[in-house]
């Protein structure tokens, strides 16, 4: 959520800002109503504290009066004159609007971040050269022949858009998990475990609520009647078990991680892209997030990319770092930088960590603050956040990048001691 003040005070660069993502009409539009709003409600306070004052001023006078011996004089109600109760109705009504309408306002793209969709993204550093492979297989061949990941059976237990890791791809999954752990611990970052089923309330503090309500896996009433979700991503979780708080400043920034399944209802891909593993109703995930000072935020999401980049070269694989156009970045984030896998059998690129910041977007919707040592008054923190890493995008990458002649595929060396062996090949 945007900051009303810079709203009043600056509505030309926050016009500026939006319109890397949103139609310049519509940005408009949607600033014309906010300070309309924000103008009725400040219109409704004054009245209100006015009626108050009124209220106080003859509630003494008829005390005076009384001590004093004379007879309280009645004061008749003006015509037409409305009651508190009303106006704290009106005033109730026209906060929730601009509430909503605030909301709906995407985050303001930081400078360095340019108007666009996907072909606006520019690549900013490269790591290693695609290997050379004869006879490309791609990883759904390649994971078949090798007994590693049953299609089949994953569409009957769960539909179309699920898999189940078998035999020694089940322990290439979990090798991966621990891998990313242990890496993320040696990082300095606090490892968790949060509940999958989440309050609606962490969905709107990550901005992923009201736009993206649809794309998760909801609760009937019935079932969750205060409004629980499967979470898509464990970042709601991490930054919604921080609501409400006001975090010391000497714990800053605020290093955590949590291994989490993710849950989405986007639809699973039938095209060469999409196959296999590469997008799904439900993947694993290993994600890390930080709280820092505004000042720290700059250095945190360098660290951040930096450490992410480090396990993809740590795993062996060659990659690409792209900044992302506002447009194809999340609504909540100033600045998001994309870590991409190649992938032999699609001859492109594809995500495996999105680290972005999302400046105090995210913690005004969650209500997290700072005080200062000593100080009074409450600042929104910064937030940070960043895959580390997605495993179901890293599986077909290491199979396709580390294929061999004959169909076999070589283990990472930083995972063979995980799993025993050093090459995958067929019936093992």
């Amino acid at each position: 959520m945007l900051d009303m003040e810079l709203i009043r005070k600056d509505r030309e660069a926050v016009a500026t800002a939006l319109a890397k993502r949103l139609d310049p009409a519509e940005v408009n539009r949607a600033l014309d109503e906010i300070q309309r709003l924000d103008q009725e409600r400040r219109a409704l306070i004054g009245e209100i504290d006015a009626d108050r004052q009124r209220r106080k001023a003859e509630a003494r006078a008829y005390a005076e009066a009384k001590r004093a011996g004379r007879e309280p004089e009645v004061v008749a109600p003006e015509a037409g004159r409305k009651q508190l109760s009303e106006l704290e109705s009106e005033l109730d009504d026209v906060q929730g609007r601009l509430r909503t309408a605030m909301s709906e306002l995407p985050n303001l793209p930081a400078d360095d971040v340019v108007a666009g969709g996907k072909e606006a993204n520019r690549v900013v550093k490269t790591f290693g050269t695609a290997p050379v492979i004869e006879k490309v297989r791609d990883h759904v061949e390649l994971s078949r022949m090798l007994g590693l990941v049953d299609h089949e059976r994953g569409v009957k237990l769960g539909g179309s858009g699920f898999w189940m890791y078998t035999g020694m791809g089940a322990r290439l999954e979990w090798a991966l998990l621990n891998f990313l752990i242990d890496e993320n611990v040696k990082a300095g970052y606090e490892f968790l475990l949060p509940p999958h089923l989440l309050l609606d309330t962490a969905g709107f503090a990550a901005g992923q609520f009201p736009k993206f309500y649809d794309d998760v896996y909801h609760l009937d009433r019935e079932s969750g009647p205060r409004g629980q979700f499967l979470l898509p991503t464990s970042e709601t979780a991490i930054l919604g078990a921080y609501q409400d708080e006001i975090l010391d400043t000497t714990t800053l920034p605020l290093k955590r991680f949590a291994y989490t399944p993710c849950y989405r209802r986007e639809a699973a891909g039938s095209h060469s892209d999409e196959r296999g593993t590469v997008r799904g109703h439900q993947f694993n995930k290993v994600e890390i997030f930080q709280f820092t000072l505004p000042e720290q935020a700059d250095a945190a999401l360098e660290e951040m990319v930096t450490h992410a980049e480090s396990l993809v070269e740590k795993l062996g694989l060659h990659y690409q770092r792209s900044l992302l156009s506002a447009g194809d970045a999340s609504a909540s984030m100033r600045k998001t930088l994309d870590i991409e896998v190649w992938m032999p059998s699609m001859d492109k690129y594809k995500e495996v960590s999105s680290v972005s910041w999302a400046g105090d977007y995210q913690a005004r919707r969650a209500a997290i603050r700072y005080r200062e040592p000593g100080g009074k008054q409450t600042r929104f923190v910064h937030t940070l956040n960043g895959s580390s890493l997605a495993t179901s995008r890293l599986f077909p990458a290491i199979l396709e990048q580390f294929q061999q002649p004959d169909g076999s595929v070589l283990v990472p060396e930083v995972l063979r001691d995980r799993l025993g062996v050093d090459r995958l090949t067929p019936g093992r």
